[in-house]
């Protein structure tokens, strides 16, 4: 039996909500024993943590990686290593690639890619409707069997309510979850800042923060009506969280999250045009940030994610309104987050609850806990040491990162998937 024995941790446990120094001990894989103080003997390898965070690997639902058909923007090898660099331990991939995921051929065929050229757990999404083009629902029930762990048709939003409800009932007799984007697609086409004083100085087709709200309370609706599974993919606005919580509270199963762009950044990031900062939907005023980050903390808004875009050169060296929306951050979800930890916004377990354990519940995995039994994926992090990001640096094939040349703070310093190194910073 292999074992390994972590010593002089700081234990991050999003499950008790805790942070305290001690020690935890795996074999073969899975997480055996833990506790304060002085660690026991040990015949395996023993890894000194020198008073660093051990905290349960990232879970990342929403991550683009552009295999099939878009291979010079992210590999399913290039995503893994960005993963493993960024805490990342499982990976829940997106089927807006080209084709869509939307067939059991398809799913088996990025599944075996994956399988082969990742060092990270991967688990798929497939589409919702065939194409992503809200007309008519994919084969649930066999795209389940072929590995799906989720459907979605991404930022591509069924207008076609009749379609929807027939795919969330379907969905619901299969015990599937729905991840959906909640948005009136009419207001926000074209889109490409939020609505307010900035988007009209500088001259920006706008959506206003009332289009998600809209969207969320159609879908709302539909799970009134279906009793669905559904996971809101990104709540960026003040005006979401009411219609959000009266679904909770009202028995719905309903989750939501956010993106650590529209956490950490707003719309007067954008500034002179940089494209880079161009996201989907766009950043938001501050006091939409405040108010998402408050969700976050009080657990309204359930799972924080990279939703990692990755987009080429050509895409991004275009004037703002005709670039492509998206950013990687794989590399950067970690650090970024650390900002609000820094900033005595969210303390570690609150994020960690977001970034591991949350995301695990939904998708009913055992992982994102510092439990016995429960599977070594973990990171070993510093979340004091400061650094200037370098986009070049990054592993991802594409580095379109808002956060190029900025003053971060917290690096990943070791990777484990069940037990083994996966990634350990020189």
């Amino acid at each position: 039996m292999s074992t390994v024995l972590f010593t002089n941790a700081r234990l991050i446990d999003p499950e008790a909500g805790t942070t305290s120094t001690g020690w935890l001990q795996v074999a073969d894989g899975r997480i055996v024993a833990r506790g304060e103080g002085n660690a026991p003997g040990s015949d395996g390898q023993i890894i000194d943590c020198n008073g660093k965070c051990l905290a349960p690997g990232i879970i990342d639902i929403g991550v683009k990686v552009c295999e099939p058909g878009e291979r010079h923007k992210e590999s399913y090898k290039s995503a893994g290593l960005a993963a493993a660099a960024g805490g990342v331990t499982t990976i829940v991939t997106r089927p807006d690639t080209s084709p869509a995921i939307d067939t059991p051929e398809t799913l088996e065929f990025i599944t075996r890619r994956a399988q082969a050229d990742t060092p990270v757990n991967m688990l798929p999404m497939a589409a919702l409707t065939k194409g992503r083009e809200g007309r008519e629902m994919t084969e649930i029930g066999f795209l389940q069997d072929a590995g799906a762990v989720a459907f979605t048709d991404c930022d591509h939003v069924i207008t076609n309510t009749k379609v929807l409800s027939r795919a969330l009932t379907y969905a619901k007799s299969c015990g599937a979850l729905v991840i959906a984007h909640p948005q009136e697609p009419g207001l926000s086409a074209g889109a490409a800042a939020t609505s307010g004083k900035f988007a009209a100085l500088r001259g920006l087709p706008a959506v206003p923060p009332m289009a998600e709200r809209m969207g969320l309370d159609r879908d709302i609706a539909l799970l009134e009506m279906t009793g669905a599974a559904y996971h809101a993919d990104q709540i960026t606005t003040a005006r979401a969280l009411p219609a959000l919580e009266r679904a909770k509270r009202n028995g719905l199963d309903i989750t939501a999250g956010t993106s650590i762009h529209h956490l950490t950044l707003n719309e007067l990031d954008v500034a002179d045009y940089r494209t880079f900062f161009k996201v989907k939907p766009p950043l938001r005023s501050e006091d939409d940030r405040q108010a998402v980050i408050e969700a976050v903390r009080t657990g309204l808004i359930d799972i924080i994610s990279s939703m990692h875009t990755p987009q080429d050169e050509e895409s991004k060296r275009l004037p703002f309104e005709e670039a492509a929306s998206g950013a990687v951050a794989l590399e950067t979800l970690l650090p970024a987050a650390l900002r609000l930890y820094h900033a005595d916004q969210l303390d570690l377990p609150t994020l960690f609850k977001a970034l591991a354990l949350k995301p695990a519940k939904r998708l009913g995995l055992d992982s994102g806990r510092l439990s016995n039994g429960t599977p070594a994926d973990l990171v070993l992090f510093d979340p004091d040491v400061p650094f200037v990001l370098d986009r070049f640096a990054l592993k991802s094939k594409s580095q379109n990162t808002p956060f190029d040349g900025q003053r971060m703070q917290g690096k990943v310093l070791a990777t484990y998937v069940a037990g083994q190194a996966v990634f350990r910073r020189p």
